[in-house]
């Protein structure tokens, strides 16, 4: 049930009778662009007639179209009532062909409206009240890799309307109503109608006035998304090993803790471990005041802007390779050459092998923890139950807190008691039998 952040502009449910009242308002104000390139051609000059799209929940908006400026200027102020604060305004800047085709001026066909870039805002990132006026770089994806468009000049103020603690309630809401908690589509399901919805709502928005073009609103609401892309999967990857990186200190922490790189540091995790002991009560409160540390702490590194652009080193958009760029924006079925689909598919066919070698290893270990109680190795099993046995009987004669302390010492042992090889614990676990030997 997460989505996006492209996706999640309105939570409300379709009928308004359970609509509730909104939380506050968000004041749009588009000033202009700076620094546009040309996108066309027209009597040897180049030239940009561009406009500005804005969406939030059910409310598109459009500015009027400047002709032949690179750097527009609008002046516009748009309002929107905000029903939840945990969502995301969409701006997009867009190239018009539409003056050139009314005057009859271009003879071919009908050419579609050029991408230039946008910009998202989350409204909860917003403080109540203040005005953010900021230039945002316009970045656009291209099979030749990133290019800055331009820069766009907005003004974004929140204005809170209900009371602090009925707006802080919101937080503790269920995001969508009722009935999709109770029977929640499947994540094809879902695909599917969000696919038809955006094209209905494509249908509509070019019978409006002023119209909105199908490619217009197809890359406002990121049809395409979805498709895959080796890009993002890189990007994803190391999304996830920037978000357990935090993890990976503290278990490095407690190695360099056990090691005694720090004698000072390790007598106080002792003494700290003694003292959580003997007294229990106290380790969830320690917990909290760490946490409570932790977030003060950052508070001063906190970001001073709530309209952060799109992050080309997070996207690994400069460095990603031509190829892998021309195989994103390729269309499906592939209408490259076979030779070309081949290497692609070979590619493609390596990295699903090491994502096989990974599920299956995690299969493995937990097929192996299944193994302690299931007698698939009977003698393991055996030495398993009778050691929890042995467990069970120590621990309903020794105290808790004896048994705590001693398992903490002993895990904090100097270097020079401890032996170099892996566990007799961890030994154990590996020759356990999992299901690796019945694949074919």
């Amino acid at each position: 049930m997460d989505e996006a952040a492209h996706v999640c502009s309105d939570y409300r449910p379709t009928a308004r009778q359970l609509w509730k009242p909104p939380v506050g308002t968000i004041e749009l104000g588009v000033i202009g662009c700076k620094n546009l390139l040309p996108m066309k051609t027209v009597f040897g000059k180049g030239t940009t007639d561009a406009y500005v799209v804005a969406k939030y929940a059910s409310k598109w908006i459009r500015t009027r179209t400047v002709s032949d400026s690179l750097e527009p200027r609008w002046n516009e102020q748009y309002t929107f009532r905000v029903y939840d604060p945990c969502t995301v305004l969409t701006i997009g800047v867009f190239d018009s062909w539409g003056v050139f085709e009314a005057d009859n001026v271009n003879k071919e066909t009908t050419r579609p409206d050029c991408r230039i870039g946008k910009v998202r805002v989350r409204i909860s990132t917003l403080e109540t009240g203040k005005v953010y006026r900021n230039t945002y770089p316009l970045l656009l994806l291209g099979h030749n890799g990133t290019t800055k468009m331009g820069e766009i000049e907005l003004a974004v103020r929140f204005i809170r309307l209900s009371p602090t603690l009925d707006f802080l309630h919101v937080y503790s809401q269920p995001l969508l109503p009722l009935m999709h908690h109770i029977k929640p589509l499947g994540a094809v399901h879902q695909e599917m109608m969000r696919s038809t919805a955006v094209k209905i709502i494509a249908a509509h928005l070019t019978r409006s006035e002023p119209p909105l073009r199908q490619e217009v609103v197809l890359y406002m609401l990121d049809l395409d998304s979805h498709a895959f892309s080796m890009r993002k999967v890189r990007a994803n990857w190391f999304r996830i090993i920037n978000v357990i990186a935090g993890v990976i200190d503290i278990i490095r922490w407690v190695d360099n803790t056990r090691a005694w790189k720090n004698p000072t540091a390790t007598i106080l995790v002792h003494a700290l471990l003694v003292m959580l002991v003997w007294f229990p009560d106290l380790i969830v409160p320690t917990l909290a005041f760490y946490v409570f540390v932790i977030g003060a702490w950052n508070y001063r590194f906190r970001s001073r802007d709530p309209l952060p652009h799109f992050d080309p080193k997070l996207s690994l958009a400069d460095t990603v390779d031509r190829d892998e760029l021309d195989e994103e924006f390729d269309t499906v079925p592939s209408t490259r050459p076979n030779e070309v689909v081949r290497i692609r598919y070979d590619k493609l066919r390596t990295l699903g092998a090491r994502v096989q070698t990974l599920l299956g290893d995690l299969a493995t270990q937990g097929e192996r923890v299944q193994a302690l109680v299931t007698w698939r190795d009977p003698r393991a099993t055996g030495i398993f139950v009778l050691l929890c046995f042995i467990v069970a009987m120590i621990l309903y004669l020794v105290p808790s807190k004896m048994v705590s302390m001693a398992f903490g010492f002993y895990c904090l042992r100097h270097p020079m008691f401890r032996d170099q090889m892996p566990s007799p614990a961890l030994n154990f676990i590996r020759r356990l039998p999992s299901l690796c030997d019945r694949m074919m």
